[in-house]
């Protein structure tokens, strides 16, 4: 079988490719991360289909696979089998089902069996190889360095089966599942859960517990009435305390509020502060007006002046003239003291109405001392008083509390306590009630027992008798084995010889112990305690030489990094083997160095290189 090429639509990374292999050595190349794996995967899961079940992993590959911007999931695969029949299948991912065509782009899907939970088996009726035997031997992943026990038992049932029938779905471990199944769904073990067994078993207990609880009801009765005075003692215990911490929340609270009091209070004063400042500011500002003492000297130089006049005149003949100073200045006098008499009067006025307005500050003033004093003994008399009731009110309760500043904590905590009694005196209410109707059904709760007895009974003597059977046939297996393992290992000591350089010439390989191998000195040792290296071989060779026994198909060889740990020599050795021995298949290995291109151009080996961009 050939492998022609590949069509990738969308697949995890890798979108919108297509890729020819040649008929042999293909090598398929690209850093980490560049796809190497998903297209490994692509080729298997066109084959098979892509599991929608986590298998023990964190998300499914069908998850891990699919695009993520919901793109086509899909893709092409062409291949052609040994007798050159030809066939293209088409897969979307979304579908159990794909579309196979024959060479004449005929639909053929319909001539393959159909498995109700795997969908079209098309590949295993080409191949006679299903998925988890292809893994086993065909594919080499990434990661992988020895067979583990498992498969390792799972590869030799496959082989024998082949090889003694033709035919694997003759299988010592499909059988042995289909009793163990049997086992587990009519009978069940001591791990399983909601078998029949499990189901008796469970049911036996619980109706034995029953049956104690009810052969001890007396002595249960009178624990659980004790029990519920000692709660209830508790309960009402707490109540007490509870109660007192409520009150002691209540005078908090209500100093709170008295304390708002008093702020309030504290703030009219420094209110009343703030005005009576204003108010002495507005009485500084009031000054008296004056009497201006220039106009009375003014006065006194107009008398001086007429005295003056006076005596001019007396000398004067002229008696119009002589008089004129006088009479003028007389004037000036009059007008003067008019004056001076007005302005005595305004100011008189004037400084009524400012001492009439000091009064008025004086007044407001004194009414605003007046009540920041009384604000002030307010203020003194709550806090005495708030202080006073709060010691009288707590004496007697405060004992109890670890400490009041945390008091609405407490009072949670308290109530949980008391629910948390009350909780366990129903269960305990519930018990009781319990216990009497069960006491009636007594005989009914023995028959029941009995009846249960006999059957589990049934179940271990049927448990014994598939137990049997499985032994006899793995009996049977165990004599087949003998006649299909010495023709294996001779192949997979052949192929480990060629490319060790006969340093390991003997390998042993079984279902109990794995693969030990003969060393050089003649000892044996298991093959896990070799160097990686080593194994890494035996892992390849154990591979390559199941190759030709599970399927008449010459399949190809798919290789996922499978030399990260072979040195050049080891290399060398596995590619001409791979060459020399494998003419007739294709081979594809997957790697991230250019150690095996180099290797083949150095060897001046024919291969494909197909490149993988990130």
């Amino acid at each position: 079988m050939k492998i022609t090429n590949l069509k990738i639509n969308n697949f995890g990374k890798l979108q919108n490719k297509e890729i020819n292999f040649n008929d042999n050595i293909n090598i398929i190349y690209g850093k980490n991360e560049a796809g190497k794996s998903t297209l490994l995967k692509f080729i298997i899961s066109m084959f098979y289909g892509l599991s929608k079940n986590k298998n023990g992993k964190e998300i499914t590959d069908f998850e891990k696979y699919t695009p993520w911007t919901g793109e086509e999931f899909s893709g092409k695969i062409k291949y052609e089998l040994n007798n050159k029949e030809q066939f293209e299948i088409y897969r979307e991912f979304n579908k159990k089902n794909p579309k196979i065509f024959n060479e004449n782009i005929e639909d053929i899907s319909a001539q393959f069996n159909i498995d109700k939970t795997k969908g079209n088996q098309f590949f295993y009726d080409q191949t006679k190889i299903d998925e988890e035997l292809f893994i086993s031997t065909i594919v080499s992943e990434q990661g992988e360095i020895k067979l583990d026990s498992k498969n390792q038992t799972t590869l030799v049932q496959k082989l024998s089966n082949i090889i003694a029938t033709g035919e694997d779905n003759i299988s010592f471990q499909k059988v042995m599942n289909k009793l163990n199944k049997k086992q587990l769904e009519e009978i069940g073990t001591k791990r399983s859960q909601d078998r029949p067994i499990n189901i008796i078993q469970n049911r036996l207990q619980q109706l034995q517990q029953e049956k104690e609880e009810l052969l001890e009801y007396q002595d249960k009765k009178y624990e659980i009435e004790e029990e519920r005075k000692q709660i209830d003692i508790q309960i009402e215990e707490k109540q007490q305390i509870f109660k007192k911490m409520q009150k002691i929340k209540e005078i908090k609270d209500a100093n709170k509020l008295e304390q708002e009091k008093i702020n309030i209070n504290k703030n009219n004063i420094e209110n009343y502060n703030k005005e009576l400042i204003n108010l002495k500011e507005q009485l500084e500002a009031i000054k008296p007006e004056k009497i201006n003492k220039k106009n009375n000297t003014k006065i006194i130089i107009a008398i001086l002046a007429i005295a003056i006049s006076i005596a001019v005149a007396i000398f004067i003949e002229n008696t119009i003239i002589k008089f004129i100073p006088m009479i003028l200045t007389i004037v000036y006098i009059a007008v003067q003291t008019i004056s001076q008499k007005n302005k005595k009067m305004w100011i008189t006025k004037v400084n009524k109405e400012k001492e009439i307005q000091k009064e008025k500050i004086k007044g407001q003033i004194e009414i605003l001392e007046n009540q920041k004093q009384e604000q002030e003994q307010k203020i003194k008399t709550l806090e005495n008083q708030i202080k006073a009731n709060f010691e009288l009110q707590k004496q007697g309760i405060i004992n109890e509390i670890n400490n009041e500043s945390n008091i609405e904590a407490q009072i949670a905590n308290m109530q949980n306590a008391i629910n948390e009694l009350q909780l366990k005196k129903h269960r305990l209410e519930l018990d009781n009630e319990n216990i009497l109707p069960k006491l009636e059904n007594m005989a009914e709760i023995e028959e029941t027992l009995a009846n249960l007895n006999q059957q589990y009974k049934e179940l271990i003597q049927y448990d014994e008798s598939i137990e049997m059977a499985k032994q006899e046939i793995e009996k049977a297996y165990e004599e087949m084995k003998q006649n299909v393992t010495p023709k294996f290992t001779e192949k997979l000591s052949n192929i480990i010889k060629h490319i060790s350089n006969n340093k390991y010439k003997n390998v042993r390989f079984n279902s109990e112990k794995g693969i030990t191998v003969e060393l050089e000195n003649g000892n044996y040792t298991d093959a896990n305690k070799l160097s990686i290296g080593t194994i890494d071989q035996l892992y390849l060779a154990l591979r390559l030489s199941t190759i030709d026994e599970i399927s008449e198909e010459k399949l190809p060889i798919l290789l996922d990094e499978p030399f990260a740990y072979f040195d050049e020599e080891r290399l060398t050795n596995i590619l001409k083997y791979i060459k020399d021995n494998y003419t007739d298949r294709q081979v594809m290995i997957f790697t991230c160095t250019d150690r095996e291109k180099n290797i083949l151009d150095r060897i001046n080996i024919k291969y494909k290189l197909i490149e993988l961009s990130n």
